[in-house]
């Protein structure tokens, strides 16, 4: 039994994308930002009150790079779990690390000022990670395996996110990336899903 902790305005719509490429079943749980996030209900569930979470037969798992990684492990018969085990752990941490602390720092305005502050951040700069994923998929149509695979769904969602927003650095071959990522029929079934349950707009 899968039960799926989330906020239609969250980064759940990352996982809820995984979940739908996956095609089993789940339950969803949509938890309210604020008081419902911190009752201790929701906190024996995940501790830092926030969302998403998910629940396998008893097991918790939250933060989404690891939603996706575990259940591209736990249903290796969707083929999301690829079979270069080094690009696929390798793009998924960026991901979690370098790319999305970048793209957070950078849109709180700070950046840093000196080579020594460069180095203690671990990614360097927002360039200098938009550069590194950009040239890999120059040569790559996917980060791993050449095909689509969990990290496609967690990175490739931030690309898109990034993109829409400004704040990734625009490019051909991202926005190409980004074109094949939009074009999956999981990601529109969970947007729909994920829309539905948007709260009206004042």
């Amino acid at each position: 039994m899968l039960t799926f902790y989330t906020n239609p305005m969250s980064r759940g719509r990352i996982a809820r994308f995984m979940l739908e490429e996956i095609g089993a079943p789940y339950e969803t749980v949509f938890v309210n930002f604020g008081e419902e996030m911190n009752h201790p209900d929701y906190r024996a569930i995940n501790p830092m009150a926030k969302v998403p979470a998910l629940v396998h037969d008893g097991h918790v798992v939250t933060e989404v790079a690891a939603i996706c990684t575990y259940l591209a492990m736990v249903f290796p018969e969707k083929g999301l779990m690829a079979e270069d085990k080094a690009a696929f752990f390798r793009w998924m941490f960026f991901g979690a690390g370098p790319l999305e602390q970048a793209v957070v720092n950078n849109s709180f305005g700070w950046v840093p000022k000196t080579p020594q502050e460069s180095g203690r951040t671990g990614y360097g700069s927002l360039e200098r990670v938009s550069r590194t994923l950009t040239e890999h998929l120059e040569r790559h149509y996917y980060l791993a395996d050449n095909r689509f695979t969990a990290a496609d769904v967690y990175v490739g969602s931030q690309v898109g996110w990034g993109l829409r927003f400004g704040t990734i650095p625009a490019n051909d071959t991202l926005n190409a990336y980004w074109e094949r990522i939009a074009a999956r029929p999981a990601l529109a079934a969970a947007n729909a899903k994920d829309d539905a349950a948007m709260p009206p707009k004042a």
